[in-house]
């Protein structure tokens, strides 16, 4: 198969949450041992809508969850083919260090410095050889905008799994956003009875539609705590009070995973005679790897996860910018996903 590249393409970048251009760039051209891949869907991350997180990488090509086909390959390349449809990890780890070697990949130096080229939402991206011990093949009944679900969907696998959720769990899920939506799906997918919380009744109602037991507002929690406290605990929101309601809310000798992190150097005050009387294990779980991967393409492949239980919107590459800040503004928007047809 041959296909044509361009000199020239489109990313989105970054310079600050309220200034993000569609600008043109170079296309990159792959090294031996090195994949370019024409992107057809990209998701704008949760994470990524963190003001003090997302200001220390700008200016950046914001974008790490891509999904598209493959146009060029390096010399040396093994495994791969122009033509196969590929999701990235804009991380991959060396699969041989210590860190690896005991599952956690995350904490593995080749892991932190390998980086897609130059961000998920361009037209193009650069697949270095680091990256390919994470690159996975999609199945062609696997559409694109499924697929571009892998990277954001393996996060929540690893939270779960770290949480020890199983069929015998009761989980609630504080922040039902696009991530605590599918913490709800895939957890009660393991069989889990499934619980959330949310300032937003929309939100509360879309985790109702899709498949939680029960949603409150944060203020109706310690009621439900009281008849029947949770043993696992998601804390998706980055604050003091969001950890502090999670600990509150978690059952003795449970388990509060602690999604998302709070700014640099902000502390939590816990009540630590409580924490140890209480047996409550805090656990952060922090992005995912490349078991987490494979697992989670498995549950988007079997149609348990799909992009219709979180996707609100769908733009173009000029049309990012806005939903972006759509995104930020929260309440019925969700999920986006940049397509390139």
């Amino acid at each position: 198969m041959r296909v044509t590249i361009p000199v020239r393409m489109r990313a989105l970048r970054l310079y600050d949450v309220d200034r993000l251009v569609v600008e043109e760039v170079e296309v990159p051209r792959p090294s031996a041992g090195e994949l370019l891949v024409r992107t057809r869907a990209s998701g704008i991350c949760s994470g990524d809508l963190m003001d003090w997180y997302i200001k220390r990488k700008a200016p950046l090509v914001l974008g790490h969850e891509p999904a598209g086909e493959i146009v060029a390959a390096g010399e040396g390349v093994e495994g791969f083919q122009v033509g196969d449809r590929v999701a990235l990890h804009h991380h991959a780890p060396c699969f041989a260090c210590e860190q690896c070697r005991r599952g956690a990949y995350v904490h593995c130096s080749t892991w932190r410095a390998s980086r897609l080229i130059p961000g998920g939402i361009a037209e193009y991206i650069l697949v270095p050889r680091e990256n390919l011990g994470d690159t996975l093949r999609v199945p062609a009944s696997l559409p694109f905008d499924a697929a571009s679900m892998t990277e954001p969907l393996a996060c929540v696998v690893k939270s779960l799994r770290r949480g020890g959720v199983s069929e015998a769990s009761r989980v609630l899920v504080i922040g039902l956003g696009a991530m605590g939506l599918l913490h709800v799906v895939a957890a009660k997918a393991r069989g889990a009875d499934v619980f959330g919380v949310d300032f937003d009744a929309w939100r509360r109602e879309r985790a109702v539609s899709l498949c939680a037991d029960a949603v409150w507002p944060p203020g109706d929690v310690a009621a439900a705590h009281a008849h029947a406290p949770f043993d696992v605990v998601i804390v998706g929101p980055g604050s003091p009070q969001a950890w502090s309601e999670g600990i509150e809310a978690c059952a003795p000798g449970g388990i509060v995973v602690l999604f998302t992190p709070t700014p640099e150097g902000v502390e939590v005050a816990v009540d630590g005679c409580s924490l140890y009387l209480r047996e409550i294990s805090l656990v952060p779980s922090y992005s995912a790897g490349p078991n987490d991967m494979r697992e989670a393409l498995n549950l988007l492949s079997e149609g348990v996860v799909t992009p219709e239980q979180i996707v609100t919107d769908r733009v173009a590459i000029d049309g990012a910018a806005q939903a972006y800040a759509r995104m930020r503004e929260g309440g019925s928007t969700l999920k986006t996903i940049v397509e390139f047809p």
